[in-house]
């Protein structure tokens, strides 16, 4: 029975009853966000979505900087003068919006390094930006879209960020490093391998696609748990579910993928979706509170164990020496021995 309301509280919200369902050492809420004065964020797609249910709630509990990376100026204009209006001129100030296209992974090295100059520390870096449920394209580099995105272009992101993440560990202060998963790398198929572009470049439908990547943000979490934070044990990485969210993904992006199936879950399931900020619970859980690393959040703060494919560390393994591999090969004419090559762990 607690199965049932732990997949309740996961997954739906509005008028759904929520979370409570879930037992009370698994119970979170933004409320128990704590006082993040003095502390410097980064947080990617934090203009929209999810990404801006972290954002509003970083912004309330006193982060002191916070930058927001994403494509859209009109729509990170739209979020900073929304932060304006709600919580005043001073928590507008924090935010410094940087735009980036994380499919190109040389622009998402130097975007980093640019961060990297503008701050001494960094203590919560959310990796939520994502392409989702739509038909598979491939980035200008040949790469699959939602692979070059979703994973590839957060490791970038990720591995340049290092210095600074270490940096501020040291100082005695705990780092953390949030993946946004989702419960739809199940979708994933059970003979992924991760062995070449070739196979990353198989059209396995929009499920497919958008599953393996979120299987991906899982593997590489439990990979920095291994190599990172076996190393320097106040840096926690942990991905996340957000359970179903009233997004532009689930209400308009979803009708790429299926023109006129999408409309099951754009308009039949909206009474179920969470708002975009108990779609942030997890990840603020994780991105706040939580002491440990290496695991699966869902809603609120219930830990999965994921599917096995989630929990096999060879095909983790595997996944990341593919990833050095393919960003070297498609960097290494503009990057050569600075940018990306770049720190694995």
């Amino acid at each position: 029975m607690q199965a049932v309301k732990n997949t309740v509280a996961e997954n739906f919200g509005k008028f759904v009853p929520g979370h409570e369902q879930a037992t009370k050492e698994s119970q979170f809420s933004l409320e128990e966000v704590p006082d993040l004065s003095g502390k410097v964020a980064l947080v990617t797609g934090g203009s929209e979505g999810i990404g801006y249910g972290v954002t509003h709630t970083l912004l309330t509990h006193n982060i002191s900087k916070l930058f927001i990376i994403s494509l859209g100026e009109d729509v990170a204009s739209e979020a900073i003068t929304a932060i304006k209006k709600e919580l005043g001129e001073d928590a507008a100030n924090k935010v410094e919006w940087i735009r980036c296209d994380l499919s190109d992974w040389e622009a998402t090295g130097k975007t980093a390094f640019d961060i990297a100059n503008k701050t001494d520390r960094l203590d919560i870096l959310i990796n939520n930006a994502a392409r989702g449920i739509m038909t598979a394209q491939k980035a200008k580099n040949g790469v699959d879209l939602h692979m070059a995105i979703n994973h590839f272009g957060h490791v970038v992101l990720t591995s340049h960020l290092l210095p600074t993440l270490k940096a501020t560990a040291s100082k005695g202060h705990t780092v953390r490093i949030v993946n946004m998963a989702s419960n739809a790398h199940e979708s994933s198929p059970k003979d992924t391998k991760f062995e070449s572009v070739e196979e990353l470049n198989q059209d396995l439908g929009p499920m497919g696609q958008y599953g393996r990547s979120k299987l991906a943000a899982i593997l590489y979490s439990k990979y920095l748990n291994r190599h990172l934070t076996s190393q320097v044990p106040n840096i926690l990485a942990n991905a996340t579910h957000p359970g179903f969210v009233d997004t532009r993904q689930s209400t308009e992006h979803i009708h790429e993928a299926y023109p006129l199936g999408g409309y099951a879950m754009s308009v039949g399931m909206q009474p179920f979706k969470k708002t975009q900020f108990e779609g942030a619970v997890s990840m603020m859980y994780a991105a706040t509170t939580t002491e440990k690393s290496g695991q699966y959040i869902c809603p609120p703060a219930v830990v999965e164990s994921g599917s096995a494919l989630a929990n096999d560390d060879a095909l983790g393994e595997q996944l990341m020496d593919l990833t050095w591999k393919i960003v070297k090969e498609k960097t290494q004419s503009s990057s050569s021995e600075k940018g990306c090559p770049f720190k694995e762990y």
